[in-house]
């Protein structure tokens, strides 16, 4: 059975995400909170493993993607989903702030690809997701930080495409506007951003699945933008 690895996944795009790859793949579930974890893995059936990991730690990423290797002898596909960020004006965003920004939205994504890289070239190639935002191209005022390293992930997601490509390794990127998640909702309030302007979770995890397996594998390098 195939192995996919999810990030964030204890709850929002990340546990749609999981579910619905847990009809077709073995679904190892990374994230800070053990409880949300579990619940995801309640919804995932017997094809899901729990694996704590707190992304801001650099140097835990490759020795937990040797974890999965170890256990399951492949990684077929990696969704870099957890994301960071504060709405706050760039002349009060502290170095603390940047700093937790930049390594979980930029380089988590890009130390957990490398990890998962060279297992994925042995076996023959492999589909990596990126997931972005709108606000890569439009951000909410406040949200340097968060846009900036979104727009990272875009531009690193064409440069891996490409490299990826003599491998038979494909990476994609989405980058959805608002989706009704707990992160949207410590930014913008109803009034501000009203639910039914909303994204669901499983809107962007349908489109995650398509670039894994259905009619946008075809779109390795692109950033995907979804707007309702």
């Amino acid at each position: 059975m195939p192995v996919a690895i999810v990030t964030g996944a204890g709850r929002g795009i990340g546990r749609a995400t999981a579910v619905a790859l847990a009809k077709t793949h073995r679904v190892v579930l990374v994230g800070r909170t053990i409880h949300e974890l579990e619940e995801t893995v309640s919804l995932c059936g017997d094809h899901a493993t729990i694996l704590p990991l707190d992304l801001r730690d650099a140097d835990s990423i490759a020795p937990a993607a040797q974890r999965v290797l170890y256990t399951f002898g492949r990684i077929d596909v990696l969704i870099n989903n957890a994301g960071f960020g504060k709405l706050l004006p760039f002349a009060e965003t502290d170095r603390r702030t940047l700093d937790d920004t930049i390594a979980v939205n930029l380089a988590a994504p890009f130390h957990f690809t490398q990890a998962v890289w060279k297992p994925m070239i042995a076996g023959g190639g492999g589909v990596i997701v990126n997931i972005s935002s709108m606000a890569s191209r439009d951000p909410f005022q406040g949200f340097s930080a968060y846009g900036a390293t979104k727009a990272g992930v875009n531009l690193l997601t064409l440069a891996l495409a490409r490299e990826g490509k003599p491998h038979n390794i494909r990476v994609h990127c989405i980058a959805p506007a608002g989706v009704e998640t707990a992160l949207l909702r410590t930014i913008v309030s109803h009034e501000q951003y009203p639910t039914e302007n909303t994204l669901s979770p499983e809107d962007v995890a349908r489109v995650i699945v398509q670039c894994v397996s259905g009619d946008l594998r075809h779109t390795s390098g692109e950033t995907i933008f979804l707007q309702k």
